[in-house]
């Protein structure tokens, strides 16, 4: 049993919190802060992902250029290349490519459209499943 990006999604839904590259850092930390969150998908008027803005790329804009950076739009200090995966990834190749490039939050795309954000949380919860149904599949197997 491989659990998809597609599974986590029905799971635990399909909500992305999404802002525009004009709004402040101030503004969307706001919003991190809001919704109890570590990122935010950036997007363009067409609904494009332009980036991708985390709990970290606050801290290293504040510590690089101070608290007047608050005042910038996100554009000047998100992550503007953008790691993505499809609903047809397995939790295996997400925990790869996640560790692999040091990424805790992944969007997800069908056709070019966001339809989902992917955490490293989600994919150790998923994993940890996976785990508990492979030990019981091996416990009612053994008992016979």
């Amino acid at each position: 049993m491989s659990i998809t990006v597609k599974n986590m999604l029905d799971a635990k839904g399909r909500n992305v919190v999404t802002v525009g590259p004009d709004k402040t850092l101030q503004e969307v930390a706001e919003i991190l802060n809001q919704n109890r969150i570590g990122a935010v998908v950036v997007v363009g008027s067409s609904g494009n992902i332009t980036g991708i803005f985390t709990e970290r790329d606050l801290v290293r804009a504040i510590a690089g250029k101070g608290p007047t950076v608050l005042q910038q739009p996100v554009k000047s200090a998100m992550t503007a290349t953008v790691l993505r995966c499809r609903e047809d990834f397995t939790v295996n190749q997400l925990m790869e490519m996640m560790t692999g490039k040091r990424f805790r939050h992944v969007p997800v795309e069908d056709g070019g459209k966001l339809v989902g954000i992917i955490s490293i949380g989600d994919v150790v919860k998923s994993r940890i499943q996976e785990i508990e149904f492979e030990a019981e599949q091996i416990k009612a197997y053994i008992a016979g």
